[in-house]
């Protein structure tokens, strides 16, 4: 496979408090998280808390959404809490989030009342729809069969904040930002053209279909979130 690019004193913390925010979809934003029965406390404390915000790392929960859910950067995040695997964080760990903006929590299935206009990442058939039940795993997108090697193309403008072509489950996995809450994912690629920091325009190949991952036939894997949360793609996307 090709890859053009991606890759103090501690205390216990008391009299805070801790946000809840639902689970993003799949092991699809960054890696999984990394379970463990550790009680860890972030790098950082202040001496009484004010003015601090912390976030209590649920199930699902990824450092990469996290950053998102608060609107600091990923690097940021890691650097406030001596991450140096940003793929890997532990469920009840607690974490400071640097300059913190409050979380904006959404019903699950939330659609902004003006939605952006998305374009199809790929020809094919949609063969999984978002919902259904795919290896024991509710889908969280849908999941378009195309032919080998078919170029996968960015829905949307906007800048790549993620690439791996290891990520367990969903193979080569490429991960855009649209601004405005707005994540798509495609995953199950052959080949992917792009790299963290690259501003893309809509319809521009990012990646080649393939069969990465646990797909058993060409076809890509697709997403579309908002605030964290994974959208039925087939609401956005031309009829």
């Amino acid at each position: 496979m090709v890859l053009a690019g991606c890759a103090t004193t501690h205390r216990p913390v008391s009299n805070v408090t801790y946000y809840t925010y639902p689970a993003s979809s799949v092991e699809a934003a960054m890696a999984p998280v990394k379970i463990v029965t550790a009680n860890i406390v972030p790098a950082i404390v202040s001496a009484t808390g004010t003015g601090v915000t912390y976030h209590t790392v649920k199930q699902g929960e990824t450092l990469w959404s996290i950053s998102k859910m608060y609107n600091v950067s990923l690097d940021s995040l890691a650097k406030a809490n001596s991450i140096a695997d940003t793929r890997v964080v532990e469920k009840g760990r607690v974490l400071v989030i640097p300059s913190a903006q409050s979380p904006s929590v959404r019903p699950t299935g939330y659609v902004a009342a003006k939605r952006p206009s998305f374009a199809w990442p790929v020809r094919g058939t949609v063969v999984s729809r978002f919902g259904e039940t795919v290896n024991s795993s509710v889908n969280k997108g849908i999941d378009i069969s195309a032919a080998e090697g078919g170029d996968v193309v960015a829905a949307k403008a906007g800048r790549v904040v993620y690439c791996d072509s290891y990520f367990k489950g969903f193979g080569q996995t490429v991960i855009i930002d649209h601004a405005e809450g707005y994540q798509t994912v495609y995953s199950y690629n052959s080949e992917i053209l792009v790299k963290v920091g690259d501003a893309v325009r809509q319809n521009q190949t990012i990646a080649k279909v393939g069969e990465s991952g646990r797909a058993r036939i060409p076809m890509l894997h697709f997403e579309i979130r908002f605030n964290g949360e994974s959208q039925d793609p087939l609401n956005y996307l031309p009829k």
